[in-house]
């Protein structure tokens, strides 16, 4: 969750889609654990076709369950697969807009564009015309990334929400937030003070068979460490490889992700990513604790929105029953 609107300077959210978007016209994403495994249909000469098995998991934040909360999320089988994640701001609450209205929008309006010749498969073109085509009030982060058959993997993100790769127990690639200052990260906006596609990282990775992608939004990243995502799937390899279906070994590793996400955000104790942040920008107890060796601590209570995957031969993956 995203805490502030920026507006040159305004105010600060749940990780569910609500938005799910129809996979074809039999499967549709289901609202809370969901897993698809997407296989492409033609033949690259020079590399093995690969695609993404994915499943995800959603925890909203404590006080927003019955909202569902404010992150979006959406998956599409087209070519190799397209995952996204956006993040509402919920400082427009404080203005009585509902947040989660403008990242349902937005992941709605990129599921339907997917396949938009003028996108032609970028991450950035599909966020400029999926922006543009967002009419509701607010403002969100977002991330979007495209597998191509042959293995190239672009992504495009704009503020907070991230996404890991992970090649034999070791992320080989990772995004970098983008904030104008702490809590306040860089967002797309029904204003025109936000930020723009212009605004986006861009990246491109050269994925493998057997490579593992974790994307979320900021409520996963900002309660665990990236040695903790590389632990939790190690320690989950095992049951995975016992698990019968394919696509239920991605849902199991995601919901254990989240579900560590969420423990952590509830224990006051715990020196999370969020709290090393905060106090690295000067925010702490005060010093009367400090004299005392007390320091800031704890997890961020969050929408908690994971999607966890694995580069696969297509000619592997299994279609959605």
């Amino acid at each position: 969750m995203a805490n502030s609107i920026y507006r040159a300077s305004i105010l600060q959210s749940y990780s569910q889609l609500l938005f799910q978007p129809c996979l074809s016209n039999k499967h549709c994403v289901p609202k809370k654990t969901n897993l698809l495994c997407f296989a492409s249909s033609q033949l690259n000469p020079a590399r093995s076709e690969v695609s993404f098995c994915i499943g995800t998991h959603l925890i909203p934040h404590p006080n927003k369950v019955e909202r569902g909360g404010e992150d979006a999320f959406f998956v599409s089988n087209f070519k190799g697969g397209v995952i996204a994640v956006a993040d509402g701001v919920s400082g427009w609450a404080e203005q009585n807009v509902d947040p989660s209205l403008f990242s349902k929008e937005l992941m709605a309006n990129a599921s339907s564009l997917v396949g938009n010749l003028e996108v032609n498969y970028d991450p950035q073109i599909l966020i400029r015309k999926a922006h543009a085509a967002t009419c509701s009030k607010g403002s969100a982060t977002a991330i979007v990334a495209m597998l191509e058959r042959n293995g190239t993997m672009k992504v495009a993100s704009v503020g907070d929400c991230g996404l890991r790769v992970i090649r034999k127990g070791q992320i080989i690639f990772s995004t970098t937030p983008q904030e104008h200052y702490f809590d306040c990260p860089y967002q797309l906006s029904s204003e025109l003070v936000g930020q723009t596609y212009l605004d986006a990282v861009v990246s491109s990775v050269e994925l493998v068979e057997g490579d593992t992608i974790v994307m979320g939004s900021d409520g996963l990243f900002d309660n665990v460490f990236d040695g903790e995502i590389v632990s939790t799937l190690a320690a989950h390899s095992d049951v995975v490889e016992a698990v019968a279906k394919l696509h239920d070994q991605y849902v199991m590793v995601a919901k254990a992700l989240a579900k560590l996400a969420s423990n952590h955000s509830l224990d006051s104790r715990f020196d999370s990513p969020y709290t090393i942040e905060a106090r690295s920008k000067g925010l702490d107890v005060p010093f009367w604790k400090k004299i005392l060796g007390m320091k800031l601590t704890g997890g961020k209570l969050d929408d908690i929105t994971v999607i966890v995957g694995q580069v696969v031969s297509s000619a592997a993956s299994p279609q959605p029953t």
